[in-house]
């Protein structure tokens, strides 16, 4: 057995590094030629349509609002990977990793926008009269695959197990270390908490997840900015080594070992992709069930979700850890994702350490609500409505199972289920580009949407 992990890993790790990271990249910078650089033409535009008409009701037909879709996306994305993996990147790739994190997240906000259209374009009505979509519907009703479409919903279902698993235990080690809770029992209040939402359906769980992820992120973001502000003599000098180190190699500093330029680049890129999951096909889930007039104007929604989570809080991170100087600590590199308990507990105390730690908590369990609802809406299609109920109770068990420690050797195989639900997702999203960019020219140029909108901003 410990042989097979040891494959696995080294196929994971591979797939991982140059493989993925290009297929997105690449991806990402076609698809943006493709859609004529929207995400450069129309940021203003994007940001009234989003964020600017949040108080104003939407248009068209869903079962939620846009804003309550996008805090559902938000809740699987924002997570450990923005508070803990973002000084991991620092300590393996530089400073110069967060100017890469940033490229990939503007690169990336293609491939998620042509996602959320896609699911938009696509979505169905199950047998509830509940709004359906993401990649298994326009794999079978765009590109005509079905077997394309049950692999993908398959093997999605099969990875949030172990997923579930980790996010689980990221919550009970969480409570161990700054409470002293015993594992089982933070398990089983996680799964009960849980349970109470996600058997109450996406409507419940949109009024969660828009309740819970922007106020913690408002939170984690906030003390952030005070901490930077303390260190507002350092700002330009952190510029500078964002700057400067992305395009040439660093030199070993304190506990900060160095890092040439290709892992520079791969570690930034990495980060970026890891944190928004433009690829993975799981945030169109959930834009598929948004009230919308056209396909576009939701996948502006998923273009924001990129920012508040890569560009906003992410930066956040990066700007604690490098203003406050414990990258360059002798002990740095022992426990990297310790560095923003670290410097938060620097600037707050006791208090800051426990900011962090109920941050991370609130971020993984909106994470663990909305994963579940991605699992049971791929048994749903794949099964039908009952087996979507059963695999609600076996992602719950697992939480506890995850609180316990239960199950590591299946954790390995993660990236590799990862891998297998990546792959197929971006074949579909290129192979359908085409009806994104119909799509996306009918919306700009159609006097019923983008043009209507300018002149009656202009008429106000």
């Amino acid at each position: 057995m410990e042989q097979l992990v040891t494959v696995v890993t080294t196929i994971s790790d591979w797939l991982w590094g140059v493989p993925i990271i290009s297929l997105l990249v690449l991806s990402g910078l076609y698809l943006t030629i493709r859609l004529g650089f929207f995400q450069f033409r129309y940021p203003l535009y994007i940001m009234q349509q989003t964020l600017g008409s949040v108080f104003k009701k939407p248009k068209g037909e869903g079962d939620i609002s846009p804003r309550q879709a996008l805090t559902s996306a938000l809740s699987s994305t924002i997570g450990a990977a923005n508070i803990i993996g973002v000084p991991a990147a620092i300590m393996f790739g530089g400073p110069g990793a967060i100017f890469w994190m940033w490229v990939i997240a503007v690169v990336g906000m293609a491939i998620k926008f042509s996602e959320s259209v896609l699911a938009v374009r696509y979505r169905e009505k199950n047998e509830t009269g509940e709004f359906v979509g993401g990649p298994v519907y326009y794999m079978a009703k765009g590109l005509k695959l079905k077997w394309l479409a049950s692999w993908f919903a398959f093997a999605l279902m099969i990875e949030l197990i172990p997923s579930i698993m980790v996010q689980g235990n990221a919550v009970s080690s969480a409570v161990r270390e700054t409470f002293n809770g015993n594992t089982l029992v933070t398990g089983i209040i996680v799964a009960g908490l849980v349970a109470l939402v996600v058997f109450g359906g996406m409507k419940r769980i949109a009024k969660v997840t828009e309740v819970i992820v922007p106020a913690m992120a408002l939170v984690y973001v906030g003390a952030g900015f005070i901490i930077v502000l303390m260190n507002f003599s350092q700002i330009p000098e952190v510029l500078g080594l964002i700057f400067s180190y992305a395009f040439q190699p660093m030199a070993a500093l304190g506990g900060f070992a160095g890092a040439a330029i290709a892992e520079t680049i791969r570690w930034g890129f990495a980060r970026g992709l890891y944190s928004n999951e433009a690829g993975l096909g799981t945030a169109p889930i959930a834009h598929a069930a948004a009230q919308t007039d056209h396909p576009v104007r939701q996948g502006f929604w998923a273009v924001i979700g990129i920012v508040i989570d890569t560009l906003i809080i992410c930066s956040t991170t990066a700007f604690v850890v490098l203003s406050s100087g414990v990258w360059t600590r002798a002990d740095a590199m022992n426990d990297p994702a310790a560095l923003t308990t670290i410097a938060f507990q620097q600037y707050f105390g006791y208090t800051g350490s426990l900011l962090v730690t109920i941050s991370l908590i609130f971020f993984v369990l909106s994470t663990i609500i909305v994963i579940i609802f991605y699992g049971s809406r791929q048994a749903e299609y794949l099964f039908g409505l009952k087996a979507g109920f059963l695999m609600k109770v076996v992602y719950i068990g697992s939480i506890v199972i995850g609180a316990i420690g239960g199950a590591q050797m299946i954790w390995n195989f993660l990236d590799l289920m990862l891998a297998m639900i990546l792959i197929p997702n971006m074949i579909a999203v290129l192979m359908l580009s085409g009806e994104v960019k119909r799509l996306t020219t009918e919306f700009f140029t159609s006097e019923k949407y983008y043009k209507k909108d300018v002149a009656e901003k202009k008429a106000s």
